[in-house]
């Protein structure tokens, strides 16, 4: 299946807007797991960090988001994925992560317009949720698939980009898709 890509990442490291280039100079179709998410919680009342604790015990949650990123890996034509999990259930996939320093990522989110599913009043509250939900994430998938989310070894590349644009990472994605013959 060529041309497909999942990009995951540290909590605004960029991975949306490096998604947006993407489709945009490049012409992949756009996955979004992280908009699912912030949809879901919302008709529940919740953040995406409530929705993350209580998917902890409702695996339903996750079936529901999981289910859907199988079948749309298994979809013909270029897409990238904007998702946590994309790597575990498109393995034929570019597996990117992009990393970010915690202080950069609390600017980046805190200037950001992300509905009121994940919304912060000050940088100490961002940050502590930021780490709080990256914790969730990564005992949850580890309980339940058995990964490990922060073993750098799962993806095929891992880009900083605290210091770099957007349009970097995606020119740094497209030479690694192109690298690697699956684009």
């Amino acid at each position: 299946m060529a041309g497909k890509i999942s990009i995951t990442g540290d909590l605004g490291s960029g991975k949306s807007t490096v998604c947006g280039i993407l489709e945009r100079d490049h012409g992949f179709g756009v996955y979004k797991v992280g908009a699912i998410q912030r949809e879901i919680a919302g008709r529940r009342g919740m953040t995406t960090l409530e929705l993350n604790e209580y998917a902890e015990t409702h695996p339903e949650i996750d079936r529901e988001i999981d289910d859907a990123l199988r079948r749309k890996g298994e979809e013909p034509g270029r897409m990238v994925f904007d998702s946590r999990m994309a790597w575990h259930f498109v393995p034929s996939s570019l597996k990117v992560y992009l990393r970010v320093g915690v202080e950069e990522a609390v600017r980046r989110i805190m200037g950001d317009d992300r509905g009121t599913a994940e919304s912060y009043a000050e940088a100490e509250e961002a940050r502590a949720k930021i780490e709080g939900r990256k914790v969730s994430e990564n005992k949850r998938y580890s309980e339940k698939y058995g990964v490990d989310c922060g073993d750098m070894g799962n993806f095929d590349l891992v880009i900083d980009t605290t210091a770099i644009g957007p349009d970097e990472v995606a020119r740094l994605i497209m030479e690694g898709l192109a690298e690697s013959g699956r684009g």
